[in-house]
């Protein structure tokens, strides 16, 4: 090891050891998160909706939106891949608000239904599409009722369950999952050494809010990286990896089908149909057949009900109003990028398991090399949001869709070269891993072509 790379070393536990150190600067910086998160989420309640005059600059409304969607969470998700989930347990106002609550709170054991492993995809796919449905990201009601619902929950979760624990971000957190399975390919994670946690005296237990038993933490997907546990019985450390280890040799290797379901049918299915479809030309062709079909049934009224806001987009003193036949077209334009993305990529990750001579299992950890191509279309799907309203808005950055085109390209690269370097784990003939792995990549570069198209249109 050279001197560098000892001084690298050195500085990144010193990282970990500060976090420690700052607990109480942290708590304050979260307060303070929390304040600006109640007023970004209630302001623009109190405001009328923004008019064709209103921009970015001069309105409070139009700000909010951008800071929110343009700017929270397509960098929550970058900042993710690039160094781990420190949103998680630094920043983020709904995890802060579950674990105050649960400091003060009742401190029940947590119910086995709330274990179960699938409520983060379940999660995730019923806000992403109720999201879609109301249009959160235009306008303000649904963005409160949503976020400001699922941060009630959140706290009601703290209140009765765990004792200064993060219950709701362990078990129930909508994007806890989708966190989790970005922050396998950052470069970052507190490391665990088993030897020396064995040769250390047992010292003061730490508290750690998400629930993770760091004395077996194999990978940093659940880990919030707080830097409560930095130096714990001299076994602990913030450390530098390589990107995507974990995929590889690490959790990958012990992968749920309930991740690859949130990775396949989700993240490369549903997400890219749910933030493109108003420009989706399939998505007007089931809108035009369903309402040629309600015409010739003679059935006016799905073509005409306006439902509740909370329910259907309902805004017509802007002109922006939903139908049924617009939710319902919306809903099987869903389901039709579920099922495209599960047939392209399941079966030809299945087909690989088969020719390695290993059991179907092994596709659980073939699908995890998705990982860097998923994470790559959240990010660059959800910065769709931010150039629109900044393109609305006048503001060009160039060269953007080549960036974001270029970005989908490299992570399918990376995602492909992660197939071939698992294969190499299950057999040792190339001929076999570079078929498995060409099978796989044929989706992926439709994929990043879908998405090279979406980008300049």
């Amino acid at each position: 090891m050279t001197t560098m790379q000892m001084q690298a070393r050195s500085f990144l536990a010193g990282v970990g050891d500060l976090l420690l150190r700052r607990q109480t600067f942290i708590r304050r910086a979260q307060w303070a998160m929390i304040a600006a998160y109640v007023f970004l989420l209630v302001a623009p309640l109190l405001l009328p909706l923004p008019g064709r005059s209103d921009f970015i600059w001069n309105n409070l409304s139009r700000f909010v939106q951008f800071v929110f969607w343009g700017v929270w969470w397509p960098f929550v998700i970058l900042g993710t891949a690039l160094v781990g989930r420190f949103w998680c347990g630094l920043l983020c106002p709904e995890g802060a608000l579950s674990e105050i609550t649960s400091e003060r709170g009742a401190g029940r054991a947590i119910p086995s239904w709330m274990k179960w492993s699938g409520w983060p995809a379940a999660s995730f796919i019923s806000t992403t599409i109720y999201g879609q449905l109301t249009s959160i990201y235009q306008y303000p009601k649904p963005a409160a009722l949503l976020l400001g619902g699922s941060t009630l929950a959140a706290m009601i979760v703290g209140a009765r369950y765990g004792k200064s624990k993060r219950v709701w971000c362990r078990f129930l957190c909508p994007v806890s999952g989708v966190f989790g399975l970005v922050s396998k390919i950052a470069p970052l994670h507190f490391s665990v050494d088993p030897e020396a946690w064995r040769r250390s005296d047992v010292g003061p237990a730490v508290n750690c809010a998400p629930l993770v038993p760091i004395k077996t933490m194999q990978g940093g997907s659940a880990c919030h990286m707080c830097g409560r546990c930095s130096g714990h019985r001299g076994a602990i450390k913030l450390a530098w990896r390589k990107p995507a280890v974990d995929i590889v040799y690490g959790s990958g290797r012990i992968a749920t089908r309930w991740e690859t379901i949130l990775i396949v049918p989700v993240l490369l299915g549903v997400v890219p149909a749910a933030l493109h479809w108003s420009a989706s030309g399939v998505f007007q062709s089931i809108r035009q057949w369903l309402a040629e079909f309600c015409v010739d049934a003679h059935w006016i009224w799905p073509l005409t009900l306006r439902l509740p806001w909370w329910i259907l987009t309902n805004y017509p003193s802007v002109g922006d109003v939903m139908t049924l036949v617009d939710g319902l077209s919306l809903l099987l334009l869903i389901t039709l990028g579920c099922v495209l993305s599960t047939v392209a990529f399941i079966v030809p990750l299945a087909t690989s398991s088969l020719l390695l001579r290993r059991p179907l299992k092994v596709l659980h950890h073939l699908a995890q090399a998705m990982i860097p191509l998923a994470a790559a279309s959240l990010f660059c799907g959800l910065l769709s949001l931010t150039i629109t309203q900044l393109r609305s808005d006048g503001l060009v950055v160039p060269y953007i869709d080549n960036l974001r085109g270029a970005l989908v390209a490299s992570s399918g690269i990376w995602s492909v070269c992660l197939v071939f370097r698992i294969t190499g784990i299950y057999g040792r003939s190339i001929g076999l891993r570079a078929l498995a792995t060409g099978l796989v990549g044929v989706p992926v570069a439709l994929f990043c072509t879908a998405w090279a198209t979406a980008f300049h249109t």
